[in-house]
């Protein structure tokens, strides 16, 4: 069976076909063939689980596959800070050398230095136009698309279809928001619309803001619609027990300091990403803000930095509990051979 046939999920009676795509036979004058609905995999989870290092072991596997013909994965960046150019040691961005040569898409696609009253904060419904056009672009080259990322607001939005209410940017409104704290944002939320704020992560500025721009033009942010895409989206996610968490959140703090993201801040912020953008930005560049500005001294940054990651880990995995179709794994027993056993591809 030539590749082009076989990826595509067409074949004539009697012929196997792969098990990454779901079959379904449909009769016609001539012959039985087969129509498939394409797989796209979904690596998620908290933070300092080794997401990253877990999607490229899953390309190369796909690559180094038993078939007559290799398979390639291709991964989608699903990181609401590593969309931003600069952006690295902080955010943790996979470097050259840890691509191993498989393609990264979604990486370096915005500029960091707009400011959210300015419209250049880069969107979810952005994201979400772009992931679907590279998940489209991969399938098409018969390969297999890998989200990879731990936000959880992109992730949905692209394997829920989520529809998005149009509202445009009130620039005035944001720029007079901006300069209220979270807790006075979240309030004046909780007033606009109660059942909006029960479930919004209540220390983010960026949706906080847009959560109150819908809410004052449509009377409340309407109940999420959607319309999910024609792919089977298999969610592997990855997971540590709290304490070996906390621990392994506070050693990759240092290797970041060791590695330069204090220096990184300093040359972001030279080249003209103002420190309250930079606080936007939050977490790392938060706090990094704050102690260049003497706000804070670096004691306290790294303290905060690791209280606050921490709970940002947690908020990760209350949002992704939610999802009864993430198969979960604790990544300081994970063998990549067990989660390959989860994905229905052949090898």
């Amino acid at each position: 069976m030539v590749k082009n046939n076989f990826l595509r999920g067409f074949a004539s009676d009697g012929e196997q076909t792969s098990e990454f795509f779901k079959l379904q036979k449909i009769r016609t004058k001539k012959k039985l063939i087969f129509h498939h609905k394409s797989r796209v995999i979904v690596i998620l989870g908290q933070t300092a689980t080794g997401k990253s290092d877990l999607a490229v072991k899953i390309a190369l596997r796909l690559r180094s596959g038993s078939l007559a013909q290799k398979i390639n994965g291709e991964i989608i960046s699903a990181d609401s800070r590593q969309v931003y150019k600069g952006l690295d040691i902080g955010t943790g961005k996979i470097t050259k050398k840890e691509k191993k040569g498989i393609p990264h898409f979604l990486l370096d696609v915005a500029n960091p230095k707009m400011p959210a009253r300015h419209g250049g904060n880069f969107t979810v419904t952005e994201y979400q136009k772009l992931a679907e056009e590279k998940i489209k672009e991969i399938i098409d080259r018969e390969n297999i698309p890998i989200i990879c990322g731990g936000t959880g607001f992109y992730i949905d939005a692209v394997t829920k279809g989520t529809i998005f209410p149009e509202v445009p940017p009130n620039l005035k409104l944001r720029k007079i928001l901006e300069k209220k704290s979270a807790e006075e944002l979240f309030k004046m939320l909780k007033k606009l619309d109660p059942r909006r704020a029960s479930n919004i992560d209540k220390n983010n500025k960026v949706r906080l803001i847009r959560a109150i721009e819908i809410a004052r033009v449509l009377g409340k942010v309407p109940v999420v619609e959607t319309a999910p895409l024609p792919y089977k989206f298999i969610k592997i996610a990855l997971y540590l027990p709290s304490e070996k968490l906390k621990k392994k959140i506070e050693k990759r703090l240092l290797v970041r300091m060791r590695t330069g993201m204090l220096n990184e801040a300093k040359r972001l912020h030279k080249q003209g990403l103002s420190y309250s953008r930079m606080e936007e930005l939050g977490l790392e560049y938060r706090f990094m803000a704050l102690y260049l500005q003497n706000k804070i001294t670096k004691q306290e940054m790294l303290e905060r930095l690791n209280s606050e990651i921490y709970k940002y880990a947690k908020r990760q995995m209350t949002w992704f509990k939610r999802d009864k179709d993430i198969k979960w794994f604790d990544s300081s027993k994970m063998k990549l051979s067990d989660i390959i056993k989860k994905l229905p591809v052949p090898y």
